[in-house]
């Protein structure tokens, strides 16, 4: 027997030559009390920390994405937010409220683009740093703007993609003629 099971028999035994005192009684209520709070404590710890990492996995993939915000990853981070941040929170309802002013812009169609694209990254920049700050994150906006690599040949790339997609959607709307030229005509022999 363990000792828990053997005090417990001792304490029932001794039940039969007196009554019990308010100290057995604890004792009796942590033996049956303790694992079912240690559980439950284990469950609360596990549950905050998987909170916190599903923010900290938008947080990482909007920082390693932030050169490419129309990359499909990118775009579903942020749709994630108003998921996983909590509005009652007063430092997470920020983050909230960068990411709306953030996608009020990017729906935005009326401001010049390179206005746009200025103000893009600005508001970028202002949501990651909110979210660095909530997720005890020490980055400053000028770190955040300036620190991220993007390769020039994926920039070029990106832009020769949508030329072909456009020029091929053209073709096949009839908008554009698929010009064919006969280089072999061939002899009546």
């Amino acid at each position: 027997m363990d000792d828990v099971s053997t005090m417990l028999v001792s304490t029932i035994t001794t039940m039969e030559y007196q009554t019990m005192t308010i100290a057995d009684w604890i004792m009796i209520a942590a033996v049956f009390l303790g694992p079912i709070v240690a559980v439950r404590l284990t469950r609360y710890l596990d549950d905050q920390k998987e909170v916190r990492a599903r923010k900290l996995d938008i947080f990482k993939t909007l920082m390693a994405t932030r050169a490419y915000s129309v990359s499909w990853t990118h775009v579903e981070a942020l749709n994630r937010i108003d998921l996983e941040f909590d509005r009652s929170h007063k430092k997470e309802k920020e983050v909230i409220e960068a990411w709306k002013e953030y996608l009020d812009l990017l729906g935005n169609t009326s401001i010049p683009a390179d206005q746009w694209n200025v103000k893009r990254v600005d508001l970028l920049v202002e949501l990651l740093h909110t979210m660095a700050s909530v997720l005890d994150y020490d980055f400053d906006k000028t770190h955040i703007k300036n620190s991220s690599y993007s390769p020039r040949a994926h920039g070029e790339t990106e832009e020769q993609q949508s030329v072909l997609r456009k020029g091929l959607v053209e073709v096949l709307e009839g908008k554009r003629p698929l010009p064919m030229s006969i280089t072999n005509w061939p002899s009546n022999e």
